[in-house]
């Protein structure tokens, strides 16, 4: 038996230019060990990128699944049965809700180099969450993702 493919899913990489300051911050720590010889230098530069470029991988590797009959947002696995309404937010309004529209109860995967964001609100009356702000590339696509894995459930 074949499992059905994923519905929908979404990686939120960091965006190229933070790899571009990853190097950089490699150099700068470079630039830093030059008094102590060639071999830190090298040393800085290797372990300085490495590391930063690790920091950036782990924090652009939170993904958003819809799966069977939950939602994966980082962390959380949401029943799609305790999910309501989806609001597709536009730049300016996403910016809203990251701000002073925030509810600091709500779920929040918050990614501040993705200007889009979906928001779904949570039915579930023993759960305190008001909704789940997500940020996405395509929040269209997560949303009609939703509801079909709604209709099918």
């Amino acid at each position: 038996m074949q499992l059905s493919a994923s519905p929908y899913e979404e990686r939120l990489t960091a965006p190229r230019s933070w790899w571009l300051m990853c190097l950089l911050i490699g150099v700068a720590l470079a630039l830093v060990l030059v008094p102590f010889g060639t071999l830190p230098l090298l040393g800085g530069l290797v372990g300085g990128t490495a590391a930063s470029a690790v920091v950036a991988s782990s924090y652009g590797s939170v993904r958003i699944r819809v799966l069977g009959d939950s939602l994966l947002a980082g962390e959380a696995r949401v029943p799609l049965s305790a999910l309501g309404d989806t609001e597709v937010l536009d730049p300016e309004e996403a910016r809203a809700w990251r701000t002073y529209k925030a509810d600091t109860r709500a779920f929040m995967l918050l990614r501040a180099y993705i200007p889009t964001a979906l928001k779904v609100k949570v039915t579930d009356p023993a759960d305190p969450t008001p909704y789940l702000y997500l940020s996405t590339r395509e929040p269209e696509r997560l949303a009609a993702a939703l509801k079909a894995a709604r209709a099918q459930a």
